[in-house]
């Protein structure tokens, strides 16, 4: 059977959920800048990349922290601008963006697809004149019993407290992320502590469709215990423990 994600990304286009456009903002033309950062993920980048070689006025770039694996040269094969960089997901993705020349930002975890259209929808959603930064929904590809409760929950979370996570495709305009000084270059939880700040200079939007994320994380050590190491995670990083201390937590919890 289908899963709920994967109907959720091929929904047509809600308009009203998207908004008007300012006369004075707006972006139907920005270029836009897609930053993923990768390490040995030779067996999810093509997914990934593959659809993007047709988006119009999209730019590729792929920041690679060091891979064995292959990775780099599919990326190039497959149109994108490949960059070598420290290993580290903050240092990669703040590279990124340094070389970007697009208009808008989106951060891409190289084993999640964009839906269709999700060019209208992240020009739509930044030429809201509250709207700070976006993000999608989040579908997840798997069908271990209690991933659609999961996946209701984060899309509930991102919608009514606007903190969506990194694997949600993070979006903003290039001077929005600069103003703000980019990713903390931190071991764990940069996503999260980008959002904290945006979410004081205004509404961070969700998607009208989801993206799709590989469910091996979910499918390497369950459904349950990946969910309590997230949680445990977050609560930690409100409590004031380091991302470092936290790094070494989630590695070991993960088995790593």
């Amino acid at each position: 059977m289908e899963a709920v994600s994967l109907h959720s990304i091929r929904q047509p286009l809600d308009k009203s959920l998207i908004g008007e456009a300012s006369p004075i903002q707006s972006r139907s033309n920005d270029k836009i800048s897609i930053i993923i950062p990768v390490l040995n993920e030779v067996a999810s980048v093509k997914a990934t990349l593959s659809p993007l070689q047709w988006a119009a006025n999209v730019e590729l770039i792929v920041v690679d922290g060091g891979s064995v694996d292959g990775t780099p040269d599919l990326a190039a094969s497959l149109g994108a601008q490949v960059i070598k960089a420290a290993v580290g997901r903050a240092h990669q993705m703040n590279v990124g963006a340094a070389a970007a020349t697009g208009d808008i930002l989106l951060f891409l975890h190289a084993d999640t697809m964009l839906p269709q259209g999700f060019e209208t929808m992240v020009r739509g959603l930044l030429r809201q004149t509250e709207v700070i930064a976006g993000a999608f929904a989040l579908g997840i590809n798997a069908e271990l019993q209690g991933l659609r409760l999961i996946e209701t929950m984060v899309n509930w979370r991102s919608r009514f407290l606007q903190t969506p996570y990194g694997d949600q495709a993070i979006f903003l305009t290039a001077p929005v992320f600069r103003e703000m000084g980019g990713f903390q270059e931190m071991p764990l939880m940069e996503d999260f502590e980008l959002v904290q700040r945006l979410k004081r200079r205004g509404k961070i939007a969700i998607a009208p469709a989801a993206v799709l994320t590989s469910g091996r994380r979910w499918e390497k050590i369950g459904v349950l215990k990946t969910t309590l190491i997230n949680q445990f995670i977050v609560l930690a990083y409100y409590l004031g423990v380091s991302p470092t201390r936290l790094a070494r937590w989630y590695a070991a919890a993960k088995g790593k």
